[in-house]
């Protein structure tokens, strides 16, 4: 008979299978009937959960990436077309696909009558709602149409948030819709063109991501609605003035390059290359810290159109108020309106590649975060399950690493329970903290300064994560990094090299606790786990020894380095202090170690040490200067003194009990 596969092996099948949920109560639910052990049945709980968890994950990471690959082949469709109908129809049939609604519909402005009409729809089934007129400011979709927000009601009939009237809420009634969600149609961040709506006809709570979707989408399909009229619009001047002709393919041009770089995942420095072949300029990215000294780029942000400023264009990069950066075009005194639009554009191309970086990069973070939360909470993994999704991170779980905790310092870095990477204190108190006078004010100030480093230290440990194959989590108002161990260096001097970069990113010291080497984490139960106290006690005593901002592990300690590991480590310890006078004694035949041991058992004083020895004081004198070329002149400070006492006693314990 062919062996029975392993239990858990029925919990990979349904993975493979793409099983509902409720199947994976089948395996435990056989062993139970079977008889099987307790021990059996709680190990069956174990996986059936983290299968649970690994499919909720992929069916999120599914999810996304067709929400992503949709806008995606929308983009490329809309590119295609140029009839405005065309274009219309499309955007609404993608906006109800994107959803997965049962309506979607758009509405657009009538700039002379001042109001909003219904142009085309998806699913519906009333003529009333199809002709459907909405005043500036009535309705979900008039208040959307003013004031340039999206909105979204799960129930519409009792939603007292808008100005309900009776012609919309008859054709809203006949046509059953209940959840609501509608976004502005803008163009150029000033002009609302109209709204796209998607709804069900059942209440339903339409998530953030899907209101950013939807937003995105949005814009896209504004510049989309822009371009189908600009290109209807000088196909009709065509006939009256054929030199518009290379304007128009000119503009066509840039366009489909622009999509075609959103389409293939450009970057920044892609579209300044375009947009600088075609405008025949030279257009650079600045920076949000460069962009946001230039009032220029204010000005862009706040009317949505690019501005001149001493002989160049400039057009900020923003996204739901936030400013990204500027394109700056150099050697271009006047730009046609074209041009100027098709700058415009370029900035909104590259709002749009930067937001889906970031939204990459926070994907990645989370995923290593949780990894590394993992690994920190269990002491029992599946070696094959951890290295696969360490993969997945170009991490190597199988080569040595070091644990390391990083506390912000010089900011109110916050200790467990006083905000740390958890929220600031004012957001923790509550309307209370609205109050404000001089010291709330100052108060204020302080705990933005201490958000923001938070922000910083986090977003530099996970760049550090990123680039060094290894893991990053927020854990205990602290950072946790799981970094592979240097081929030229130790826990000490990886904990120092941290130290320093984390406190250049973060503006404020930092101050970084290693552990000692974790030499296989996958293949180590529970090391990573266990590594953590010991990097969190190092991180304390820097702190309390008034070092902080410095980085170290527990060798750099010396004896109180014993006290914070969890080895106890008395071999390492003794040779570390004194391991050149050892090593002197076994070349040369001397006995320096018995000098020392005299010397301090004499109150270090030479005369009397002497007669310990039975030598002449000279004798005494030359052996300890011996002794300060190989462990340095400060070797009998207090500090090493006490240390170097510690570590000859433990050498004649150890030798005496034959060790």
């Amino acid at each position: 008979m062919p062996e029975a596969p392993p239990p858990h092996a029925a919990f990979l099948e349904l993975l493979a299978r793409r099983a509902p949920a409720e199947a994976y109560d089948e395996p435990l639910a056989r062993a139970r009937e079977a008889g099987a052990p307790p021990e059996e049945l709680a190990s069956l709980e174990s996986g059936k959960q983290l299968a649970l968890r690994i499919r909720a994950e992929l069916e999120g990471r599914r999810r996304r990436e067709a929400e992503l690959t949709a806008l995606i082949e929308t983009v490329h469709d809309l590119a295609g077309l140029r009839d405005l109908d065309d274009v219309l129809r499309a955007i609404v049939q993608r906006a109800r696909s994107l959803l997965g609604t049962e309506v979607a519909y758009m509405t657009l402005t009538d700039h002379e009558r001042g109001d909003t009409y219904m142009r085309v729809t998806e699913g519906s089934v009333s003529a009333r709602f199809q002709q459907l007129r909405l005043g500036m400011g009535e309705g979900l979709g008039g208040l959307v149409a003013q004031t340039a927000r999206p909105y979204v009601t799960d129930d519409y009939p009792a939603d007292e948030r808008f100005r309900h009237t009776g012609p919309i809420d008859s054709a809203v009634n006949e046509e059953g819709l209940v959840a609501i969600l509608g976004v502005p149609l803008l163009l150029g961040g000033r002009d609302v063109i109209g709204v796209l709506y998607a709804a069900d006809r059942r209440a339903r709570v339409f998530e953030r991501e899907q209101i950013a979707l939807l937003g995105s989408f949005a814009a896209h399909a504004a510049v989309a609605i822009d371009t189908a009229r600009l290109l209807s619009e000088t196909r009709d001047a065509m006939a009256e003035l054929e030199s518009a002709n290379e304007t128009i393919e000119r503009a066509s041009d840039v366009h489909d390059r622009l999509t075609e770089l959103v389409l293939r995942g450009g970057d920044v420095t892609d579209v300044s290359a375009a947009v600088s072949e075609v405008l025949a300029g030279r257009v650079e990215f600045v920076e949000p810290s460069t962009a946001s000294a230039r009032p220029a780029v204010e000005r862009s942000r706040s009317a949505g159109y690019a501005m001149r400023d001493d002989g160049t264009w400039v057009t900020a990069v923003s996204a739901g108020g936030e400013l990204l950066g500027a394109l700056v075009l150099h050697g271009h005194p006047v730009l046609d309106p074209v041009d100027q639009r098709t700058f415009e554009r370029a900035a909104m191309v590259t709002s749009l590649l930067l937001l889906a970086r970031r939204s990459a990069g926070e994907a990645e973070q989370r995923v290593r975060g949780e990894l590394l939360d993992d690994l920190l909470d269990s002491t029992r993994h599946d070696p094959r399950l951890l290295r696969d999704r360490a993969a997945r991170l170009e991490a190597d779980l199988d080569a040595p690493h070091v644990l390391l905790s990083a506390r912000l310092d010089g900011l109110g870095g916050g200790e467990p329970g006083e905000g740390g990477l958890g929220g600031t204190a004012a957001e923790k108190r509550g309307p209370a903290a609205e109050k404000r006078g001089p010291a709330g004010d100052a108060a204020g100030e302080k705990e933005k300064e201490q958000s923001l480093g938070r922000q910083r230290l986090w977003a530099a440990a996970s760049h550090l994560a990123a680039t060094r194959h290894g893991l990053a989590a927020a854990r205990d108002g602290g950072i946790v990094l799981l970094l592979p161990l240097p081929a030229d260096g130790g826990p000490s001097q990886l904990a120092r090299e941290i130290a320093y970069e984390l406190g250049h990113s973060a503006g404020a010291p930092v101050t970084v606790g290693a552990s000692a080497a974790v030499a296989a984490p996958a293949a180590e139960s529970g090391a990573v786990a266990a590594a953590y106290p010991e990097a969190r006690r190092c991180v304390d005593a820097l702190r309390l020894l008034g070092r902080s901002g410095e980085g170290a592990a527990a060798e750099d300690f010396g004896f109180i380095g014993m006290l914070l590991t969890d080895s106890r480590d008395v071999g390492s310890f003794v040779r570390r202090t004194l391991g050149p006078v050892l090593d002197y004694d076994a070349r040369r035949g001397t006995d320096l170690v018995a000098t020392m041991d005299a010397y301090f058992a004499c109150g270090m004083s030479p005369a009397r040490a002497k007669d310990e020895l039975h030598v002449h004081v000279n004798t005494v004198a030359q052996r300890l200067e011996r002794v300060a070329r190989l462990l340095g002149d400060d070797w009998q400070s207090p500090e090493r003194a006490l240390e170097t006492q510690l570590a000859l006693r433990l050498h004649r314990l150890a030798r005496a009990v034959g060790r």
